[in-house]
């Protein structure tokens, strides 16, 4: 199976911000960490990452229209709190989408506890570094069979 993963706002800086919620690891060594598992399970990653709500709103258009890929992990970062453009688009697609977080973000700051995105995700993964990307792509794989 083929995985777009995006990344959102703010998660250029990962691994030089907030280590202690985010870790050490940079965005692209995260990335590789990823592409690694899945070309040892069979699978296929691609990577966008944008700190801009139109951009990933067209990428999430695009991964739908050109049918390129099984399923979608997205990291919104702080858009997962607000972006009804987001959600919307998210609700507007074919291709499944799993939410993914590097941080529990139920033990962070009371807004994180909401997320506009869930109810039209697939499922949703938090708290486990790397972990949630790789959670999430065997529970799409799970989903889409």
């Amino acid at each position: 199976m083929k995985f777009l993963i995006i990344n959102g706002v703010n998660l250029n800086l990962t691994g030089k911000r907030e280590k202690g919620v985010y870790g050490t690891a940079t965005l692209e060594q995260l990335n590789e960490q990823i592409a690694n598992y899945c070309q040892k399970n069979g699978d296929e990653a691609a990577f966008y990452q944008s700190n801009i709500e139109g951009e990933l709103v067209n990428k999430l258009h695009e991964a739908n229209a050109n049918k390129a890929f099984d399923g979608i992990l997205l990291n919104a970062g702080a858009f997962t709190h607000y972006s009804y453009a987001i959600r919307d688009a998210i609700a507007a697609i074919d291709v499944p989408v799993a939410e993914v977080h590097i941080s529990n973000v139920h033990a962070r700051e009371e807004f994180r506890n909401v997320s506009v995105i869930s109810e039209v995700c697939k499922g949703a993964v938090c708290g486990f570094g790397v972990g949630s990307y790789l959670a999430a792509i065997v529970g799409l794989k799970t989903v889409i069979g």
